[in-house]
């Protein structure tokens, strides 16, 4: 979208080549962190995004609050790890 509209707001620069964002929700961890606290349904959906630059490939997750999300933020750190290779 970003690379789509750049002239429509004024800009010639390239963000990213190509990029994607999957969203996702685990229904155990989702669980968990809600009976923690209701509100944490603020971060559902999770996403993992993909996406490549000049520099290469970057596959990343936003960072969730200490506390009751480290369930997810834990699950995060191990998809991107999977992904990645290590």
């Amino acid at each position: 979208m970003l690379n789509r509209t750049g002239s429509d707001v004024g800009s010639d620069a390239t963000i990213f080549k190509n990029a994607d964002i999957f969203l996702f929700c685990s229904a155990v961890i989702s669980r968990q962190v809600m009976e923690k606290d209701p509100m944490n349904i603020t971060h559902c959906p999770y996403g993992i995004f993909v996406m490549e630059t000049d520099e290469g490939v970057m596959i990343g997750h936003k960072d969730y609050p200490e506390g009751s999300m480290q369930a997810v933020e834990n699950l995060m750190q191990q998809i991107v790890a999977e992904a990645v290779g290590n």
